[in-house]
């Protein structure tokens, strides 16, 4: 696996090829404790059915609320999907970005006002090779065509590779949007003269970061580090890699997210605000070429993950199931694997200690992961002929 190659056919964050064997996930203790008794829940047996195909590398997805879906392409397209029927025309309005190594069109989110205001929000990469960022844009939809194209966020420091844009959406209850950013890049890239992974730990910087903003892009004064004179008001939380799973519970306003590390050392957290999750300080991964990134795995003032997958499972996508169709699964994460190629359903308790956890096997790089209107869980798979999937519950 190279690092650094601009194409599609690798995730630059995926484990290097000779990484084989069974995949083993880490759980990692917590100061977290609970008295809680978590029933596992009852096995459910599930099949994944093809919706459709012909998606080229698609990377987000999400519904309208008359159930028209939206899914992303990452060479610049957006796809319309009603009653199952992929539209051949892409819909027409996105601006021009760039789409090499892990850039392009990525990530969707549904204004949850959307039939009051007809907003749809989308990130991208926006430059070139050697100096590009992660944007996030708002458009108008009508049901056919993108207008009123307007550029709300913008990471601001620009960097010279194509990795790590991170690129995650994910909305509050109180309709602001949480944005993941990656720390742009695997060594040898720098910046400042500096490793750009270091920006991560970096509060002046937009790297490796969750930021917070206004679905109009401005700040919300209750941001953690607003008012530091050494930190960007925007940042909600850092000491991130590379996060391309977020999700938000409805019911207990919980933010989760998984996080690729580099060789091994994949994360899933519970985020919270102003905290500092440890990248590239404290950290499970080891360097592409050999040897470690750091010796600490835990430090006092950074939190520890609540699950550690090594080998690496390239996490994609992250679900937290509230629906109906599968009551078993209520409140279960389902957190995609690019390189493992299978869902993984994670059951964690209220103190978020992982409990119980199971793959899905998809057979392909599982992009994102998603609830439908339906209440199912549908699938994303990143591939020149991507599908979309359901996962059906078996008869009986």
């Amino acid at each position: 696996m190279g690092c650094s190659t601009p194409n599609f056919s690798a995730e630059p964050d995926d484990p290097p090829a000779t990484e084989q064997g069974d995949p083993q996930a880490e759980v990692i203790e917590t100061d977290e404790e609970t008295d809680e008794a978590v029933a596992i829940a009852d096995p459910v047996s599930v099949q994944p059915v093809t919706v459709m195909e012909n998606l080229e590398h698609p990377w987000g997805m999400a519904w309208l609320p008359d159930g028209t879906l939206l899914v992303t392409e990452r060479p610049g397209r957006l796809r319309i999907v009603r009653d199952g029927d992929l539209d051949p025309n892409p819909v027409p309005g996105l601006p021009d970005l760039l789409s090499v190594g892990q850039g392009g069109l990525l990530d969707i989110a549904v204004h949850p006002q959307f039939d009051e205001n007809r907003w749809v929000y989308f990130t991208y990469s926006d430059g070139t090779r050697d100096a590009n960022q992660t944007l996030v844009g708002r458009a108008e939809f009508d049901g056919t065509t993108l207008q009123n194209w307007t550029v709300v966020f913008e990471v601001g420091r620009t960097k010279p590779d194509t990795q790590h844009f991170g690129a995650r959406m994910a909305w509050l209850p109180d309709t602001t949007l949480l944005v993941s950013i990656g720390d742009g890049g695997n060594p040898p890239v720098r910046l400042d003269g500096e490793l750009i992974r270091d920006q991560a730990q970096d509060l002046s910087s937009r790297l490796g970061k969750i930021v917070r903003i206004r679905d109009d892009g401005s700040i919300p004064a209750d941001n953690p580090f607003v008012g530091d004179s050494n930190a960007d008001d925007a940042v909600w939380s850092y000491g991130h890699r590379n996060i391309q799973g977020l999700d938000v519970d409805p019911v207990t306003e919980q933010v989760w997210a998984t996080e690729h590390g580099a060789r091994g050392g994949d994360e899933l957290n519970w985020v919270r605000a102003g905290e500092n999750y440890g990248w590239p300080v404290v950290t499970h991964s080891m360097e592409y070429a050999g040897g470690e990134i750091s010796t600490e795995r835990s430090r006092p003032g950074m939190v520890d993950p609540s699950l550690v997958w090594t080998p690496a499972k390239a996490p994609s996508g992250l679900l937290i199931y509230r629906g109906d169709r599968i009551p078993q699964w209520q409140g279960h994460l389902f957190a995609g694997g690019l390189q493992s190629q299978e869902v993984l359903r994670i059951q964690v308790d209220s103190a978020g200690n992982v409990v119980d956890q199971e793959a899905i096997a998809i057979g392909q790089r599982v992009r994102d992961v998603r609830q439908g209107p339906d209440g199912l869980i549908y699938v994303l798979t990143d591939e020149s002929n991507g599908r979309l999937l359901r996962l059906e519950p078996d008869a009986g």
